[in-house]
């Protein structure tokens, strides 16, 4: 079978590579990828956000299955338009993909299934958001209603920055604060008439999204992240799975808007219990690199039994013992601005190195050179024994590259 991913970012180069590696999968093609899926794939030029133009080249290329990484090609609707050419395509509908397209919306499924979740406004004028933070009070979280790229989110005991963040966006969620680490667990998720929804959880990660160690900063997309978590509840997939995600994906099964796809749970261990932070519908970055890392069993067989209605009939994954890091490099002035055309050293030292290896993201290739071309650039991930040596070894293959301005945490996963 030949598979086409959509997108251009770590997470697509990510899939590129555990597909490319899955004996299912007789060629990988990407539309339009980045230098690092160049090297796995055949690239084609496409606008991701165009559901005509993508489903028209999957037709052409004849491939079994469309994978459609970046969340906005999917709250537009893009698997919409390649499963209406009779394409099999992993990745929720439109209206599936407003858990992700519309925080507010999001928090009405959840209320009707009753998933435990942060107490929450949402919000259209000021005087609704003075109140919303009159009752929450401090720590104050307020979040963009639509997509913000990971950077819509303010957390802050500042009246007025949470106040200011409101303002600038149409609508907003503000909600209670919750204590306790976060944990994101993805599943994959399929539905047919005959079986009902079939849920996959995979193992549990944790990204860190602020800029700078300590957990300092702005918001970022994610400046690193691990897998597993040994710290974790052993219990924590089950109840996860029986309180959150079968709940979330069998509501919209009742509305009529089965989910297909990558549910993504945002998590907070708090002292009152598991909540759900925030819901995601496609493979989140830079978790997903890690997760695949270790995935043991063929990643196809999982998106196509998805993408078709037969998940029931896939094994759950199975995974490699030991540990794997991720941490992200990014360029100068990320996450307010990005620095661009940069010149990337050091990546190829890497190449043949069995334990590391380098995820690109914002990368680009001008006159011979690998350069920067966003904000986040590239992810190392590595693999190990547990997670101190995944994390030696990365920060060892973070050591080995260089570009002007870069940034990255020296934090990712330490300790753990």
């Amino acid at each position: 079978m030949d598979v086409l991913v959509i997108g251009t970012g770590g997470r697509e180069h990510a899939l590129v590579r555990a597909l490319a590696a899955d004996p299912g999968i007789d060629a990988v093609h990407a539309a339009p990828g980045n230098p690092g899926t160049a090297e796995l794939a055949t690239l084609h030029e496409v606008d991701p956000m165009d559901g005509v133009a993508v489903a028209r080249l999957a037709s052409e290329l004849d491939v079994g299955l469309v994978v459609i990484g970046p969340e906005a090609p999917l709250v537009a609707g893009v698997a919409d338009a390649v499963r209406a050419v009779g394409v099999p395509c992993f990745g929720p509908s439109a209206e599936a993909a407003r858990l992700e397209g519309s925080k507010a919306f999001a928090k009405d499924v959840m209320t009707a299934a009753a998933v435990p979740t942060a107490e929450a406004r949402v919000c259209t004028s000021h005087d609704e958001v003075e109140a919303a933070l009159d009752a929450f009070g401090p720590p104050y979280v307020v979040k963009d209603d639509g997509l913000a790229g990971g950077k819509g989110v303010v957390v802050t005991d500042d009246r007025q920055v949470a106040s200011d963040h409101a303002r600038a966006c149409d609508r907003v969620v503000i909600e209670e604060y919750l204590d306790g680490p976060e944990v994101s667990l993805f599943a994959i998720c399929g539905w047919s008439e005959a079986d009902g929804t079939t849920v996959h959880p995979l193992q549990p990660a944790q990204d860190f999204k602020r800029i700078h160690d300590g957990d300092q900063g702005p918001n970022t997309g994610g400046m690193g992240a691990y897998t597993p978590l040994t710290w974790a509840p052993d219990d924590l997939v089950d109840e996860v799975t029986r309180t959150v995600l079968r709940p979330t994906v069998d509501e919209l099964a009742r509305r009529g808007t089965p989910f297909a796809g990558l549910l993504y749970a945002g998590l907070a261990l708090t002292s009152r219990g598991v909540r759900v932070v925030e819901f995601n519908v496609r493979f989140g970055d830079p978790e997903t690199q890690p997760l695949l890392a270790l995935l043991d069993s063929p990643l196809s067989p999982l998106l196509l039994g998805a993408a078709t209605g037969t998940l029931t009939d896939v094994p759950p994954p199975t995974w490699k013992p030991g540990a794997a890091v991720a941490v992200v490099m990014a360029s100068k002035g990320y996450p307010e601005t990005s620095s661009h055309g940069d010149v990337i050293v050091g990546t190829d030292t890497l190449t043949h190195d069995t334990a590391v290896h380098v995820i690109h993201a914002g990368t680009a290739l001008t006159d011979g050179h690998l350069v920067t071309a966003g904000g986040r650039v590239l992810a190392v991930t590595a693999v190990g024994t547990d997670v101190a040596d995944a994390r030696a070894k990365a920060y060892d293959g973070v050591a080995r590259i260089s570009f002007p301005g870069a940034q990255w945490r020296r934090d990712i996963a330490a300790g753990r």
